[in-house]
């Protein structure tokens, strides 16, 4: 392939738009890769496709409308019966390297003009295969393999084109770039349809995909998709615990018993330290350790606790810049930019730069809420060493969001040994914190007693002008 880069990366953890197997440790090897990319090139048969594309949605966010188009494709077979049908819609937030070194994310959405050229019913030797292409030459596919009783998806593929400069506009690097991922999702049985309208995130590599309204159903049996459902985890309901009836509660007669009084909103605790690692190859090049917690303010203050034990560490390490970006249960991802500036002629310093925060609704992946601040000069330190406050701190991301931090200990660049270099803490951890209040108070003392004398000095003036001659 050429003016293209390829990857081949394991999904991180979450739920697929297609049935799957799980995603395997680590980085695939060069022959899975060519293995995988000979499945799911251009195949084509004697088949006969129809594709619609259905309604667009309008997703509305803080920083303007995010358009996204849902897209039906119903593959026939030879004999013109249904043989594989899906219906899904889907985004990508793609991580680039722009011109002047920075790391920016963009949002890639489907086109109304998308296509499926090139999918395939598949059979019991075959994969089938969705394919769509859409916009500047950007494509999305997922193979589906059957095994006797079941079938699940394989590999998704996505290749998009920084050539495409609406999408990415500075982009350091031009042409195709394919990333293959690994499906993560578990097998469904056949003659059943997979269905998940919640969202859900896949994230691989610089990629994070946005799925959401998903039906699909390979290897259809007699032309007609089944109305049998395999649902994904975040459709399936959560029963809440029932109260058997009771003579009190079903016999008792209207009172006039005043009401309880109301019982007080229980306070928001501080979140939960979290430990997150980026690594570039099998080198740790960045360390964080930290509590995070989200002040929104729109209809009413919102307090969110950042939950550590269902947060995905990802990002991109650079000489010059580096970027960490956390994905809390595909519901909040905030990002952190730390960039590298000179406090003197030889001497170098690290400092945050920019803090994103979008926030997702759980059920169609639209964003609820999206702030970014990239005019900070914080947490500060110099370069090989590492940055600690313990105490808690607030940045203002705009008038409506803040992100306070605990137990914060960072080091963004020059790692070593998978371990912190010597912090630098923040004025309010230091040992010489308690000096700032004697220090007010003494100079409040000189100036007491600068008053006193100088009303002294004032009096014994006035009562010499007074003298009897």
């Amino acid at each position: 392939m050429t003016a293209s880069e390829v990857f081949v990366a394991p999904a991180r953890p979450g739920r697929s738009p297609c049935p799957g197997v799980p995603a395997a440790a680590g980085s695939s090897s060069s022959s899975t890769a060519a293995a995988a990319a000979a499945a799911m090139g251009p195949r084509r048969s004697a088949a006969s496709s129809r594709g619609r594309l259905l309604l667009p949605l309008l997703l509305l966010g803080v920083s303007g409308f995010f358009q996204s188009y849902a897209v039906e494709v119903d593959i026939k077979d030879a004999s013109n019966a249904t043989c594989l049908y899906a219906n899904w819609m889907m985004r990508f937030l793609i991580t680039y390297e722009s011109n002047n070194g920075d790391y920016k994310t963009t949002t890639l959405n489907l086109s109304s003009s998308a296509t499926h050229n090139g999918s395939v019913c598949g059979n019991d030797t075959q994969a089938a295969l969705v394919a769509v292409q859409f916009g500047e030459g950007h494509s999305w596919s997922i193979n589906i393999t059957k095994n006797n009783e079941t079938y699940q998806g394989d590999f998704m593929t996505l290749t998009y084109n920084t050539n495409d400069t609406a999408v990415f506009p500075d982009a350091k690097r031009k042409g195709p770039v394919t990333i293959f991922i690994k499906d993560p999702a578990g097998p469904v049985q056949l003659n059943t349809v997979f269905v998940c309208h919640n969202s859900f995130v896949i994230e691989a590599e610089n990629i994070t995909q946005i799925f959401w309204n998903v039906t699909v159903q390979a290897f259809v049996q007699n032309g007609t998709v089944s109305k049998k459902e395999t649902r994904c985890p975040a459709d399936r309901p959560t029963s809440a615990p029932t109260v058997p009836p009771t003579s009190a509660n079903a016999t008792t007669a209207p009172t006039t018993a005043a009401p309880p009084a109301p019982t007080p909103p229980k306070p928001v605790e501080n979140p939960d330290t979290g430990n997150y690692s980026l690594k570039s190859g099998n080198k740790t090049c960045f360390l964080a350790t930290v509590g995070l917690q989200l002040n929104v303010s729109q209809d009413k203050p919102l307090l969110i606790n950042i939950n550590p034990k269902t947060t995905v560490a990802d990002g991109v390490c650079g000489n010059t810049t580096a970027t960490l970006k956390l994905n809390d249960g595909n519901s909040t991802l905030i990002g952190f930019t730390f960039a590298v500036k000179n406090a003197s002629a030889s001497v170098q310093k690290f400092y945050l730069r920019e803090v994103n925060v979008t926030l997702l609704n759980h059920l169609n992946g639209s964003v609820i809420s999206s702030a970014d601040n990239n005019n900070l000069s914080k947490w500060d330190a110099f370069l090989g060493s590492s940055y600690m406050c313990r105490k808690e701190q607030t940045l203002q991301i705009n008038e409506n969001v803040q992100v306070h931090t605990f137990n914060l200990w960072i080091q963004p660049f020059l790692v070593e040994a998978n371990k912190f270099a010597t912090a630098e803490e923040c004025l309010a951890d230091s040992d010489l914190n308690f000096l700032i209040p004697i220090a007010v108070g003494v100079a409040l003392g000189f100036l007491i007693i600068l008053v006193f004398i100088s009303y002294i000095i004032g009096r014994r003036k006035s009562r010499t002008g007074y003298q009897s001659v």
